[in-house]
């Protein structure tokens, strides 16, 4: 045991046994590793948050370039239906239709829109109004142009011709 002098502010020397300060250390090595642990896993929590966020930031804007990008194609879609249903749809024309139909398809392009479907305004667009006593519900009786999904976003709503009951 060794002593040592230690001099407070007031200038008073006091005898301070060094062996007695040892468990303090100790105690405030042992705090000063929790903290700093502490502070290793708020950073890692940090950091793993980051990396989730950015990942789910990178699919979202992939998902909204690749949609924008399918949106552009629409009025090449519509031709081609048309087209199809005018029987002007012959040959290698026939072919490069078939092959662009097929390539937005691959990529997750959904045709929608049936005839005799109840009406529903989140996916279709209501351009004609009737009534009937043929229906017992509001119905989309006529596609007049088919919508467009791309995965569970609504590209274009169909446009429709809407029939209520009498």
């Amino acid at each position: 045991m060794s002593d040592s002098v230690v001099t407070d502010e007031s200038g008073v020397d006091e005898n301070v046994d060094s062996t007695d300060s040892q468990p303090q250390t100790e105690v405030s090595t042992k705090s000063a590793e929790q903290v700093l642990t502490e502070d290793l896993q708020r950073l890692q929590a940090d950091y793993s948050n980051y990396r989730k966020r950015v990942d789910r930031d990178r699919a979202v804007a992939h998902e909204l370039a690749v949609a924008s990008a399918l949106h552009e194609m629409l009025p090449i879609l519509d031709d081609l239906d048309r087209a199809r249903t005018h029987g002007e749809l012959e040959g290698g024309f026939k072919s490069v239709a078939d092959q662009i139909e097929n390539a937005v398809s691959k990529i997750g392009l959904v045709k929608f829109g049936e005839a005799g479907t109840p009406f529903d305004p989140q996916i279709h667009e209501a351009l004609m109004h009737l009534t009937s006593n043929e229906v017992s519900e509001v119905t989309a009786t006529e596609i007049l142009q088919k919508g467009y999904k791309y995965k569970e976003r609504v590209l274009r709503p169909a446009r429709v011709t809407v029939t209520d009951p009498e």
